[in-house]
């Protein structure tokens, strides 16, 4: 698998990450063990979770692996915090917080520190200096080597960006992590042209639009697909409407037109587009992990690109464009 730099970091990573965000809920701990076997073998080295994570157990999962399975020094791990489910206060960026959430996650991951820590969400209630504070002595302390932002909006990255690069020995601001896919491209619109002013590099998540690019919901919802998941058919929902039915129709046409599967003419296409390291990938099984893989073998013809990128666009007007 191809590596590529984040950002402007001096850390490579392959253009594809293995997301953790089932594990230890829908994905098991010997399902887990063969997934991130596939992925190594393929030259994948970037394995992304988070301390919510099915309550912290995906991390668990992953400590159970390190070593064991796969040599620490041989994966790059990004976790993240911030999020609080469950309580009043769902978003919670305080410097406490998120010290004691990376402490509690250095302990499930059995290891001294992560290679990137990414802010959760934007916490509109604490002070972004006491949030970026708590990265700066994640760093410093050797707890954490690179950090990042996940689900800011493009204001809230430029001001991260800005404050860690506008005095010497701050951490700067690496990465990116944003929902990304040919059903939702709205970081088009300010977040992307923050990352490239700023040289962050961009982390897809759901790079399949909620598994929805892989046309598994063209006829209904399979039985055993995230869609017919009690607790995961919300956050497919938004994407099984009319506009979307389309883009993945035109998929399926790319796909049977160039002999791929829906799934790799998907992560082509995010893959390669301006500012995009590496998609993260969320496959329920070894088998589906193998099909989003496959991905490695091909590059989009230019007028599939842009055909697939015309019947999924998405409105700029002002203040993006002027003129």
């Amino acid at each position: 698998m191809q590596l590529r730099p984040l950002g402007r970091a001096g850390l490579l990573v392959s253009r594809l990450a293995l997301g953790t965000m089932t594990w230890g809920r829908d994905t098991d701990a010997d399902e887990a063990a063969a997934q991130l076997k596939t992925f190594i073998d393929a030259g994948g080295n970037l394995l992304d979770t988070a301390d919510v994570y099915a309550d912290g157990d995906a991390e668990e999962v992953i400590g159970t692996l390190l070593d064991g399975l796969v040599p620490r020094d041989d994966l790059l791990i990004a976790t993240k915090a911030g999020l609080r489910p469950g309580m009043d206060k769902f978003l919670d960026s305080s410097r406490g917080h998120l010290l004691k959430a990376l402490d509690a996650s250095l302990r499930r991951l059995g290891i001294d520190h992560v290679d990137i820590w990414q802010v959760h969400g934007y916490d509109a209630e604490t002070r972004m200096e006491e949030t970026l504070s708590a990265l700066d002595y994640a760093v410093t302390s050797g707890r954490v080597r690179y950090v990042g932002v996940s689900n800011f909006a493009g204001w809230q990255t430029a001001q991260a960006a800005t404050w860690q690069s506008a005095w010497p020995g701050r951490a700067p601001i690496v990465s990116a992590q944003v929902e990304y896919s040919l059903l939702e491209r709205g970081i088009e619109r300010e977040v992307l042209p923050a990352c490239a002013a700023f040289g962050l590099g961009v982390l897809p998540w759901s790079p399949l639009g909620r598994g929805v690019l892989t046309g598994k919901y063209r006829h209904g919802r399979p039985a055993d697909s995230r869609g017919a998941s009690p607790h995961l058919e919300p956050f497919v929902r938004p994407y099984l409407d009319p506009r979307c039915s389309s883009i993945v129709e035109s998929v399926v046409t790319a796909a049977q037109g160039l002999g791929v599967s829906p799934v790799e003419v998907a992560l082509a296409w995010v893959r390669d587009r301006p500012g995009v390291v590496a998609p993260v990938l969320g496959a329920r099984t070894v088998g589906q992990l193998l099909g989003a893989l496959a991905s490695e073998d091909i590059t989009l013809p230019d007028e599939i690109s842009m055909a697939l990128s015309d019947v999924s666009s998405i409105e700029h007007g002002y203040p993006e464009r002027q003129g």
